[in-house]
């Protein structure tokens, strides 16, 4: 993966990785320097420092509305809550959960679509209504035996900015509320529901330590 090396504050630069769906598969990485927005989060991560970081990681947690879906709210006339969620998304998480990384679920709202999709991808971990987020996140880190620094975490919003500033790789779309972008580490090309997810999963896959042979 091809990272934004650390330049002088007056340059910013942004350069494209060299994974999978090459139309969606890149990452913007730039330095805050007045008008421009922080991705690599409080300015100090460098292209060794992340890709490290993402070495690491063995759990997955996603926010749902504007990550796995575009952010919109459908009700039929019956009250019913629709939600549209990508199919390369859903297929990069079978490809995470097959070589060994839990992927999970933390949203706000409450809806049994989501249950739906859940069971279809075999997510286990779902948790809705989570008003407190972090307190989730803490919980399952520590069912899990697991450290800061195995989590990756994609959210879109301010109830997010306590687990990104905690998980290991914080990451975001390419359009969330602009109050996150000094708190993650990377920014996705695609939109949520577009396939930032999967964009996500593909950098994680590439950069990741593999097993090695016996």
């Amino acid at each position: 993966m091809d990272m934004a090396t650390r330049l002088p504050r007056s340059k910013v630069t942004a350069t494209p990785c060299s994974c999978e769906n090459a139309g969606a598969g890149t990452v913007a990485l730039v330095q805050n320097h007045g008008n421009m927005v922080a991705s690599v989060r409080k300015m100090r991560k460098t292209k060794t420092s992340i890709q490290s970081k993402i070495k690491k990681i063995k759990l997955l947690l996603l926010d749902v509305d504007g990550v796995m879906t575009d952010g919109r709210i459908i009700l039929d006339n019956q009250g019913n809550e629709l939600k549209a969620f990508h199919v390369r998304d859903g297929h990069g998480i079978k490809l995470a959960q097959r070589a060994g990384i839990m992927v999970g679920i933390i949203t706000g709202r409450k809806s049994e679509v989501v249950n739906i999709r859940a069971r279809e991808l075999g997510i286990q971990e779902v948790h809705q209504g989570a008003l407190d987020k972090i307190t989730v996140y803490e919980t399952l880190i520590s069912k899990y035996g697991l450290k800061d620094d195995e989590v990756a975490y994609m959210g879109d919003d301010i109830v997010d900015l306590g687990i990104f500033d905690r998980a290991g790789v914080a990451a975001t779309v390419a359009d969330p509320d602009p109050a996150v972008k000094p708190h993650v580490d990377l920014i996705m090309k695609a939109a949520g529901g577009r396939g930032a997810v999967r964009e996500f999963i593909n950098l994680i896959l590439k950069n990741r330590e593999k097993p090695r042979a016996t």
